[in-house]
């Protein structure tokens, strides 16, 4: 087994280089912050931190239900997300069974597969990382009991369109739950997409997944949640942990959910950000993916590594795309026009270093 490895953390670029300008680009962040409403309401509950949070979080899943038109008992909040595909994984998962994941996804969906002895059947996209629903069902045996669907995806950025979603739940057999993530929701601005939701409240066997962590700017303190039928909940609530929820983060995600002029604000930024972005990729002469989400991948070449690892050394944070065995590329996340001019000017530097080496070399001989 694997574990996950994040991008790395401001304060350790900064002790390793002894640096103070760190501009971090690597793990998808909100880059206006988190939602001041929910700032607010953390600091209002501070001096209540001596008791235990509430074990059922009613408030957060009342005020959950009520923001996307679903019951209290739908909805199951989580110390992150990645605590639900976790619980997922323990609900309805033995040795033996089978997993379909696409390829390249969030590696999550594999460690919870591992956790629980199941086999990992990935299904590689197609051409620009496109999904195809007929590669999907293909890899659908009696033994697979969970199909994840990350759309947009992590770290393509590409989604599924409405229809294909619809097409698929109809042809799946009903022994196969589909956990659509929908952790970049929030960013799509594609009229042709569609975040799962509608599927829950016609009662298809799925469970939506999704965070506070990108769009509400809460990534510090770890709130997720599924939506789903109240039976599929049922069965993943006799596995989870009492107390999984802290309370600072359960008051601090019902203000946040109310935070509409923060979600718009940073929708707006990320729309901006990403045409930004590809102006100054373009510009450089680099393909890219573009992207539904609040990242891009970013193909560099051969000298990807080096590259990262150059900006690294530049106080410039990016995700290296080995791990998702795209070795020649790195996923950039969408941060304010500050942070992409930080980054374009350190690669411009990278890229004329490169240039300069082999004349270096070359007087050295």
């Amino acid at each position: 087994m694997k574990p996950y490895s994040p991008g790395k953390p401001i304060w350790e670029v900064q002790r390793e280089l002894g640096i103070d300008k760190v501009t971090k680009l690597a793990s998808n962040e909100n880059p206006i912050g988190p939602s001041p409403l929910a700032v607010q309401a953390i600091q209002s509950y501070l001096t209540d931190i001596h008791r235990y949070p509430d074990a059922d979080t009613i408030d957060l899943c009342s005020a959950i239900a009520g923001k996307l038109e679903v019951l209290p008992e739908q909805v199951l909040v989580t110390n992150g997300a990645d605590e639900l595909i976790t619980l997922l994984s323990e609900t309805f998962l033995e040795e033996g069974d089978e997993v379909i994941v696409p390829s390249p996804t969030f590696s999550e969906y594999e460690f919870g597969a591992n956790l629980m002895g199941a086999s990992v059947v990935q299904v590689p996209l197609r051409e620009d990382y496109r999904y195809e629903i007929a590669d999907l069902l293909a890899a659908v045996t009696e033994k697979t009991k969970l199909l994840y669907i990350c759309s947009p995806n992590n770290p393509t950025g590409t989604y599924m369109t409405k229809q294909d979603l619809h097409a698929l739940m109809d042809k799946l057999p009903p022994h196969v739950l589909v956990i659509f993530d929908g952790a970049y929701s929030h960013f799509v601005t594609a009229d042709d997409y569609c975040d799962g939701l509608e599927l829950v409240r016609q009662g298809y066997p799925i469970i939506v997944t999704q965070t506070f962590s990108k769009i509400y700017g809460l990534a510090g303190i770890r709130v997720g949640y599924g939506i789903a039928s109240a039976s599929i909940l049922r069965n993943i609530r006799q596995v989870k942990e009492p107390f999984n929820v802290n309370a600072l983060a359960q008051v601090g995600a019902t203000a946040a959910i109310q935070d509409d002029a923060h979600l718009e604000a940073t929708r707006e930024m990320n729309k901006l950000g990403r045409e930004q972005l590809y102006s100054s990729l373009q510009e450089l002469g680099f393909n890219f993916t573009r992207s539904m989400s609040n990242f891009v991948l970013v193909e560099l070449g051969p000298d990807a590594k080096a590259i990262y690892d150059q900006l690294m050394r530049k106080g410039v944070i990016l995700r290296y795309a080995g791990a998702w065995n795209l070795p020649n590329h790195v996923r950039i996340s969408i941060g304010t026009p500050e942070d992409h001019e930080a980054f374009i000017s350190a690669l411009r530097e990278v890229l004329q270093e490169s240039k300069e080496q082999p004349l270096l070399s070359a007087l050295k001989d």
